[in-house]
């Protein structure tokens, strides 16, 4: 009867997000926030306005409100946090980030949008450094080059540590094509941490398995974990080599979550580890359709997903390019690190 008395007020008959049950917590996914308005931006390329982004300003004022109600523990970023790689809109992802500073713990994945093609992610470096982060017990770190260099550096790729009604997480946040010397840290992490739960947020993942050679291919072409790469030349990985060379060894591993294909915008895939561990695999780039909240319910082992819209205070149940109610209110079930060795 407790079991069920924590499900129903997700009921996908619900108007409304009700408040988290005792003993379950929340992680909220925030999607790609390209969504610039002002001088200088793709949507407003002659306004005079100030550069602003009310979708991004929304959602980390909602997440902010919610952080007692919905029992919000963690809080990750996909990527492509702007949309174009300039100080403007670095400023104003700044401004949102900083509501959710101090509140609540949170990692932040470097998109294809913020840093060159290259992998120069010398901006970011410079709003979102490790030492902003340093002063908080829940931060575990970052990889560090072997040389001095701006690619990949301080906090491009990160990690973080909390717990949760008594379930214990490492979480890394992985830029976007992660080369080798990236992921060989990642695994070491991992490794370092077998005994939590593991998620992990990079920003490529799941869309079309081959590069697009039209524009509908990004939305027809078949979908699954893409093998092609934006970021990094020959050095970058895919999707497909990320999961080969380091996700599927490790047994922890229960989710991996991404964004930047906004022409698909939901999708889910579940992957066996080597160990036999279920790994979900959830896209998510919603433009201003919504957030993820993603409710753990430890006694039950299940993940509640919801989409949730705080432009519009409503679940989003379909969208234009992915219609099916599935893809965005959905359970997952999941096993302890402990199970799952």
């Amino acid at each position: 009867m407790f079991f069920l008395a924590m499900l129903l007020p997700l009921s996908v008959t619900a108007a409304e997000l009700p408040p988290a049950a005792d003993g379950s917590f929340s992680i909220v996914v925030i999607p790609d926030t390209q969504h610039y308005r002002g001088r200088a931006t793709k949507a407003e390329p002659e306004s005079t306005a100030q550069v602003s982004n009310p979708t991004f300003h929304a959602y980390a004022n909602w997440i902010v409100a919610n952080i007692d109600r919905q029992r919000i523990v963690f809080v990750s970023h996909v990527g492509d946090i702007v949309d174009i790689n300039n100080d403007d809109q670095w400023r104003v992802a700044l401004d949102c980030m900083n509501k959710l500073h101090g509140k609540v713990p949170y990692g932040i994945s470097v998109g294809n949008h913020d840093m060159t093609s290259a992998g120069d992610s010398s901006l970011f470096q410079r709003y979102f450094p490790r030492s902003r982060f340093s002063e908080f017990a829940w931060y575990g770190g970052c990889f560090e080059p072997a040389r001095h260099t701006s690619i990949s550096a301080d906090n491009t790729n990160s990690f973080q540590l909390f717990s949760a009604a008594g379930t214990e997480f490492v979480y890394l946040h992985l830029e976007c094509n992660a080369p080798d010397d990236v992921l060989a840290w990642a695994d070491e992490i991992l490794t370092r941490h077998a005994d939590r739960l593991a998620l992990i947020t990079t920003h490529m993942g799941l869309g079309p398995r081959k590069k697009p050679e039209t524009s509908r291919d990004f939305y027809d072409a078949p979908k699954g974990r893409m093998n092609w790469t934006k970021i990094h030349g020959k050095r970058g990985n895919s999707p497909q080599q990320m999961w080969d060379k380091c996700f599927r060894k490790h047994g922890n591993l229960i989710m991996i979550c991404c964004g930047d294909q906004s022409r698909t915008q939901a999708l889910h895939n579940e992957s066996r580890g080597e160990q036999g561990n279920i790994v979900h695999e959830l896209l998510s780039d919603y433009g201003t359709n919504g957030l993820r909240v993603m409710r753990f319910v430890p006694s039950a082992n299940q993940i509640i997903v919801r989409t949730w819209n705080p432009l519009t205070g409503e679940l989003c149940e379909s969208t234009k390019i992915s219609p099916e109610r599935s893809r965005h209110q959905f359970e997952l079930n999941y096993r302890t690190a402990k199970a799952q060795r």
